[in-house]
């Protein structure tokens, strides 16, 4: 495995389909507009991101809880942070019950009389301050829309302020195929080539909007593991099966305990960055999760001087990928609305009706030197239907023709047609 530390964290894409019908194609007319489009971004008033990072570690945890409930002898690795940027982008497009049940899922926290534009602005500024000389981080959240389908100014303006989106063009609908790639090229090119297929033609299916967003890490620790030390121990799996698994030794790390939790502390260079490695409890089940109190309480023993002490620790080296269409999954957790024909997606466009799909592709590989990961997400949102084809009149018998003033009904000609072929 590698010994560079890289974190690739997050594509996520978004699909709406608006029904008339049911959720179907829609078919390009007029115009087209211009390959790229930009809202208008609005200074928001500053406020903390860390609600918004308690989200999103809650919403992370029920979706890895839920995963690993369906799988429970799994590897399972992913982006909280891509999974919520591509979920909401798509949520600030929805409206009424849709937006309910999705703030309920990402558990967006309440508005307290501040524009959820400002969180996420405030959310999005944190991400990009990560970068620094040991520590790169790039994230890209973009908006990819058919050009025969209209995308709201006020939406536009949302994704804008809240993730500095912009929306571009791209064939979804007429050429799936050729969008897939485009919208894989950008991935890849975002995620350093770790996620380079994410996207086809069949997985966008009648997707007319895909929502996405990528995110990069290449990180080293601050206190580096000696590859010398590195060596075979046993491992019993999630199965009940003892395997062998190559142990990193190291220390000392700040470690605390909290709700049956033990919880260590492993910072990469700069210290902006830390992984946390949380042990359960002997016997605490298949898909123990930390819930949000357990989280806050790890979150403070490690910070507060005093409440954490100093450990040697044994890590496995580990080499992770997972790849899931999450669609099941996150109706699972409550988001069921989203998916059918009953959603709300008017704030997006009027031509929303519903999520087509959510794919999620993630890898991580944590090795003497730092971390390796890469994640991608991509949510389709499905365009309105075309309207339902209508019954055939067979002029195929006698008929009349009349050429007629509209405004004031006078017949300028006249005709019966008897036999067409004749003349």
């Amino acid at each position: 495995m590698s010994n560079t530390v890289r974190w690739t964290a997050g594509v996520v894409a978004a699909g709406l389909a608006a029904a008339v019908a049911g959720c179907g194609t829609a078919r390009p007319t007029g115009p087209q507009p211009p390959a790229a489009v930009r809202g208008v971004v609005f200074r928001e008033p500053a406020v903390s991101p860390r609600p918004y990072g308690a989200a999103d570690t809650a919403f992370g945890m029920d979706v890895l809880g839920a995963w690993c409930r369906a799988d429970p002898h799994a590897n399972i690795v992913l982006s909280p942070s891509s999974l919520a940027t591509s979920l909401g982008m798509a949520y600030l497009g929805a409206r009424g019950a849709t937006a309910k049940v999705m703030a309920g899922v990402l558990r967006l926290p309440a508005a307290s009389g501040q524009r959820l534009e400002a969180g996420l602005q405030a959310r999005s500024a944190a991400l990009r301050g990560l970068d620094g000389p040991r520590v790169t981080v790039a994230a890209s959240d973009q908006v990819w829309a058919d050009p025969s389908l209209v995308t709201s100014h006020s939406y536009l303006n949302a994704v804008a302020t809240g993730y500095d989106a912009g929306v571009r063009h791209v064939p979804v609908l007429s050429r799936p195929a050729l969008a897939a790639q485009e919208i894989d090229n950008a991935i890849a090119a975002a995620t350093r080539g770790h996620i380079a297929h994410l996207l086809d033609a069949q997985s966008l299916g009648s997707t007319g909007w895909v929502l996405t967003d990528a995110m990069y890490l290449h990180a080293a620790w601050a206190q580096p593991f000696a590859a010398s030390a590195t060596s075979p121990a046993p491992f019993t799996s999630a199965a009940g099966t003892r395997v062998s698994a190559r142990y990193m030794h190291g220390g000392q790390f700040p470690v605390t305990q909290a709700d049956g939790w033990t919880a260590v502390s492993l910072p990469y260079q700069g210290d902006q960055l830390a992984m946390l490695a949380l042990l359960p409890a002997p016997g605490a089940g298949a898909c123990p999760t930390v819930s949000p109190a357990a989280m806050k309480a790890v979150t403070a023993g490690l910070a507060t001087p005093g409440r954490s002490h100093s450990s040697l620790i044994a890590l496995p080296r580990v080499s992770l990928s997972s790849k899931l269409k999450m669609n099941q999954l996150l109706i699972s957790l409550g988001m069921g609305n989203a998916f059918g024909p009953s959603a709300n997606f008017s704030g997006l466009s009027p031509q929303a009706c519903c999520i087509g799909t959510v794919e999620h592709a993630a890898t991580l590989k944590v090795g003497e030197k730092g971390t390796v990961a890469s994640a991608a997400t991509a949510t389709g949102m499905e365009p309105t239907a075309a309207a339902p084809p209508q019954a055939r009149i067979w002029f195929n018998r006698p008929y009349l023709l009349m050429v007629v003033d509209q405004a004031t009904g006078e017949p300028l000609f006249l005709a019966r047609v008897a036999n067409p072929a004749a003349s």
